[in-house]
């Protein structure tokens, strides 16, 4: 079902530029709002259905493209350098799309390059947010510090001091990454320094497309992860719940990510039955889906070894199944 929607997605956002002509022209605003408008559909498809192959490949492509034509025409240098940082919008985005869908391997080749299309492009924004990117990356890789190093970097970027929106999210991700190294009070601390900024920002300020994620809703659903890592049951449950009260309808993966760690909060506290339940909350299709398969296959092994007999335990295996 999610890959169909997809696809018809894609083939109504256009799935590829038009080709240069073979006169050479001169590029001008009008093919950076066209590829902006592109890049807008690109974040709207991740925001639904998650980091999907299709996705990867569509914002690769894109990339490629959008660098192919500007070497194919001339350009003033503003211009110029707003298309490079499209481009590194569009890898940034297949950088995602390959680590939500946990295709690891096939991640990290796109941070060198999101980096250089972004110093090209002089995008502090882009440069922001592919560092953020990195350090998730990093997480899932079990690379602790550097995950750590990239949160660092991507705070330290000089939009963090000018708007604290930025700095909220660089803090909140910087307090997952405290916590998988186990150290609860620098991730606690974050965490709070992530909420204190979000409520500092202006909240009708303009920003690119790719921080329309952002809200009261992802910073509980990152506050979840990390007192979930901390073993902070009931403070990971209340922060579920709060996510869930706030999440907008159309983000079908951050809904299913939620359900699946609220399930793993209420199994920390030996509720088996409404664990079971969250659990069996989250639809089959995004079910497969890299992250969230990886946080149920968790739950599972540790329903498993929690409570073995339980008919709630059976009932979920076969719910797994049937799912499968």
């Amino acid at each position: 079902m999610y890959r169909r929607a997809f696809l018809a997605a894609a083939t109504a956002a256009g799935a590829s530029l038009t080709a240069p002509s073979a006169t050479q022209r001169r590029l001008g605003s009008a093919d950076v709002d066209r590829l902006n408008a592109k890049l807008a559909a690109v974040v709207s498809m991740d925001n639904a259905y998650g980091g999907t192959v299709e996705l990867q490949r569509h914002a690769t492509a894109l990339a490629e493209e959008t660098v192919r034509l500007q070497n194919a025409h001339t350009a003033s240098s503003r211009i110029r350098s707003e298309l490079y940082g499209v481009a590194a919008a569009f890898t940034a985005s297949a950088m995602w799309a390959a680590i939500d869908g946990r295709r690891l391997d096939e991640a990290e080749p796109y941070l060198d390059r999101a980096v250089t299309l972004a110093g090209l492009a002089n995008n502090r924004y882009i440069l922001f947010r592919a560092w953020g990117h990195a350090g998730i990356m990093y997480r899932h890789l079990g690379r602790p510090a550097d995950a750590i190093a990239a949160a660092e970097a991507a705070r330290g970027i000089s939009i963090t001091r000018s708007d604290p929106f930025y700095a909220s999210l660089a803090f909140a991700r910087l307090g997952t990454f405290h916590a998988d190294a186990g150290d609860a009070r620098s991730s606690l601390r974050a965490i709070g320094l992530a909420q204190d900024s979000y409520d500092r920002a202006d909240h009708a300020k303009h920003r690119p497309p790719w921080m329309g994620f952002y809200d009261q809703a992802e910073l509980d659903s990152l506050a979840t992860f990390a007192n979930l890592r901390l073993s902070n049951w009931e403070a990971a449950e209340r922060h579920a719940h709060r996510c869930l009260a706030a999440l907008r309808p159309e983000l079908e993966r951050n809904r299913a990510l939620t359900y699946a760690n609220l399930a793993l909060a209420q199994l920390g506290q030996g509720d088996i039955e409404p664990a079971v339940a969250a659990a069996r909350t989250v639809a089959p299709g995004m079910a497969r889906h890299g992250r969230v398969g990886m946080l149920l296959n968790s739950f599972t092994t540790q329903l498993t070894a929690v409570a073995p007999r339980s008919p709630d335990t059976a009932a979920w295996h076969e719910h797994r199944r049937a799912a499968a």
